[in-house]
């Protein structure tokens, strides 16, 4: 234990006041940085946006956007509801590209 945290406990009853320590982990300093939770209630920009995009389709393209510009190196979480929005999009346009040709012909 280090010099300026000798003598104290870590137990809870003892901090009432309000004085806490705080606890690192050495091994692991991106500990706890992740603890935010994410935005639009919670569930992350890409799968808001993919629920969203089945009313408004060119939500789905806002997130493939973001997918394409590494929007999640900001927070990895993101990842995957970017990623399913990018299917979504790219279904989306298949889609339209069929009923299109299928028209046309």
């Amino acid at each position: 234990m280090d010099q300026k945290n000798a003598g104290l406990s870590t137990d809870g009853k003892e901090y009432q006041n309000g004085d806490y320590i705080l606890l690192k982990d050495d091994e692991n300093p991106n500990l706890g940085v992740y603890d935010k939770p994410l935005p639009c209630f919670g569930c992350g920009i890409g799968w808001f946006s993919l629920l969203l995009g089945f009313a408004f389709p060119l939500m789905w393209y806002y997130a493939t956007i973001l997918y394409f510009c590494n929007y999640y190196q900001k927070d990895p979480r993101e990842r995957a509801g970017l990623a399913a929005s990018a299917i979504a999009a790219l279904i989306c346009t298949i889609a339209m590209v069929i009923t299109v040709a299928v028209m046309i012909f």
